[in-house]
């Protein structure tokens, strides 16, 4: 489990964005980082600051991900065919929890870590616990069937603040979802600016 679960509300101030997008960020109302020197100004930040933020913010949104599983994205990425950046994120979207967050079935990414790692859900009929687990296009993810009435199932999938997008194909009344194909960069519906590109140069400077 990740040591953000208690402090994630920090995460936005800290980035200076409204990473999730959830209308109850501390970011909305304190638009600057947490700590006594928040409200300094601070100096224009170099490249290498750059580079680094963009990857932090990347990391952070998929649960923030240990460095050393976040790197090994990137060099699973570096190894496929095509476009680093779009291979690093359909990556990170194939991903379990994001999964299981993108579906609606969870309200936070934290949220669908837990729902997987107590054993509620299914992949192709099968119990899998480990959130990082890859997820192959055509694969059905579903919640099992005594855990179809938690209620903080329900109360993710009625919120209107998100919506599935096409690459999931989402059964609402039985708790499914089909991973139809790995998205493209600009099919994810990240709420903030995200470069991967700029991660990429981090990683390969």
């Amino acid at each position: 489990m990740t040591k953000r679960l208690n402090s994630k509300h920090k995460v936005d101030r800290r980035l200076k964005v409204n990473l999730w997008g959830r209308p109850k960020s501390p970011f909305n109302t304190r638009a600057y980082p947490p700590g006594q020197h928040g409200q300094t100004k601070s100096a224009k930040p170099s490249d290498y600051g750059i580079q680094l933020q963009a990857k932090q913010k990347l990391k952070s949104y998929y649960g923030n991900m240990n460095e050393r599983q976040f790197r090994n994205m990137y060099k699973k990425a570096i190894m496929k065919k095509g476009d680093t950046a779009e291979n690093l994120i359909g990556l990170l979207e194939r991903r379990l929890d994001a999964v299981i967050y993108r579906s609606k079935l969870s309200n936070t990414i934290f949220s669908s870590r837990q729902l997987i790692n107590h054993g509620h859900v299914r992949v192709n009929g099968k119990k899998v616990n480990i959130a990082s687990y890859q997820v192959k296009e055509e694969d059905t993810i579903e919640i099992r069937d005594k855990s179809k009435s938690l209620a903080l199932i329900d109360i993710a999938l009625a919120n209107k603040e998100r919506e599935v997008p096409e690459y999931l194909q989402l059964d609402e009344k039985n708790k499914k979802v089909k991973f139809v194909r790995v998205p493209a960069f600009e099919e994810v519906p990240y709420p903030v600016v995200m470069e991967p590109n700029l991660v990429i140069e981090y990683y390969s400077r």
